[in-house]
């Protein structure tokens, strides 16, 4: 019995002992320390900082990296989209053309057609009639 408490002190001292130099990492226990060991201790600390400043800035460095070609791809994608757009603009025309024929073709590049089939231009000739009303009741 004897032996098993002292074999349970001795865990309990290595234990308590090798959590010493964390707290004194931490700024607690510091009480004892001569100022060769503050010293010391101030010296582990600065490299400890200096590996962790060090990993963060190979990590965001790698994320910038990672981020500019993202950016470059979505580059590469804008200007493919515009060409398509171009060339989609350039067979509209050519359509256009063939519909209508070349008395219109002046018409056609004054006016700029959206996507949703609107035209905005020069359609001052087109009259238009606009009304406020109430709305009608339903029974």
């Amino acid at each position: 019995m004897v032996l098993a408490e002292r074999s349970s002190n001795l865990k309990a001292t290595t234990t308590e002992l090798a959590r010493k130099p964390k707290r004194q990492l931490m700024g607690e226990e510091l009480y004892g320390l001569s100022a060769k060991d503050l010293q010391n201790l101030e010296n582990q600390l600065e490299m400890s900082l200096r590996g962790v400043r060090m990993k963060k800035e190979q990590i965001l460095t790698n994320e910038i990296e990672e981020l500019k070609q993202k950016g470059n791809l979505v580059q590469q994608e804008n200007a493919e989209l515009q060409k398509k757009i171009t060339l989609i603009c350039q067979e509209n025309m050519e359509l256009y053309k063939k519909v209508c024929g070349t008395r219109d073709l002046t018409a056609a590049s004054r006016n700029t057609i959206t996507p949703y089939g609107f035209s905005i231009g020069d359609d001052s000739a087109i009259p238009i009639h606009l009304e406020l009303s109430q709305p009608k009741q339903q029974c």
